[in-house]
């Protein structure tokens, strides 16, 4: 019988247009992404993105059949660690759809385990993810557990390289592609509010560099920009929008740096609407890696981080 338990936090994803409603509203009533202190006024202002955003969301879901890859690919993590650290029961929770943290809850206690690990599925610490999830969790389970968090590992050398393998996989050889490592963007009213996200993200891309000139591969740049901007205000910069438009008749090979599993984000956002963003440009190979999903590589980083 396990004596812990692991749980894969992440954000949830939809699967039919319902879900995606519930998605929204749950995202948009999170105080650590609508930073306004009065739940009244946060759940109106939810409610009205949630009605003006749910029927063109739902469109971009239907070019990727309906649904977020996000749940399918954990279900292969949390089926490929189980086998690899039977001492552990693997749960997932997730912040905006189901399974959330008190399905997760319910699950370890029903294994009679008191000892909990949880581990963000995000390798940057920023206030809208991983601390809200971890919240989410502790004030669901309240004082029924001895609970552990692994705190970003975006530092962990076996980790980048998983993403060094798949960029260089991606790449196939050729030294004539420009790298883009594309984050999530923030606003910027919520680092300089003191998120260390942005900091986070420069200095894995620091390390990513170092770790690529051990291969015996070469890029013609190797650059950082900020995709999923919405809204009027300032967000990190430079966007790839505008990182896109240095590189007409050139070739360019995107690598997701903030997320763990692919997502609407990577699939869609990266792999259509980007390309199609592209293709306008005059870019003349355009690639995406895959994110770390359920990768060997990575496996053996989430075992070091739990012996640690």
């Amino acid at each position: 019988m396990a004596k812990k338990a692991l749980v894969l936090l992440n954000m949830g994803g939809a699967r039919s247009k319902e879900e995606l409603e519930v998605f929204l509203r749950n995202m948009f009533n999170d105080k650590n992404i609508l930073t306004i202190n009065n739940e009244t006024i946060r759940s109106m202002i939810a409610s009205f993105i949630v009605m003006t955003r749910l029927n063109s969301a739902w469109k971009n879901y239907e070019e990727i059949d309906g649904k977020s890859p996000l749940h399918d690919l954990t279900d292969d993590l949390v089926e490929k660690l189980t086998q690899e650290l039977p001492e552990y029961f693997i749960t997932t929770a997730m912040r905006y759809t189901s399974p959330f943290s008190q399905t997760a809850i319910a699950r370890i206690k029903e294994q009679g385990i008191k000892d909990v690990v949880l581990l963000p599925l995000y390798p940057q610490y920023s206030t809208t993810t991983v601390k809200s999830s971890v919240e989410d969790f502790k004030q669901k389970a309240g004082d029924d557990f001895n609970i552990e968090v692994i705190e970003p590992f975006y530092e962990n050398m076996t980790y980048s390289k998983a993403i060094c393998d798949e960029i260089v996989r991606v790449q196939a050889k050729y030294n004539d592609f420009h790298l883009i490592f594309s984050a999530h963007g923030l606003p910027q009213k919520v680092v300089d509010r003191g998120d260390p996200y942005q900091k986070q993200i420069e200095n894995h891309v620091e390390i990513l560099k170092e770790k690529l000139t051990h291969y015996a591969v070469n890029f013609k740049s190797i650059n950082l920009a900020y995709q999923s901007k919405v809204g009027p205000m300032k967000w990190l910069e430079p966007s790839l929008d505008d990182m896109l438009k240095n590189f007409k008749g050139k070739k360019v090979l995107i690598y997701p740096i903030a997320f763990i599993v692919d997502n609407s984000e990577t699939v869609f956002e990266l792999e259509i609407e980007y390309r199609e963003l592209a293709e306008k440009l005059g870019i003349s190979d355009y690639r995406v890696c895959k994110c770390a999903n359920d990768n060997d590589t990575f496996i053996e980083a989430i075992k070091e981080m739990l012996v640690k």
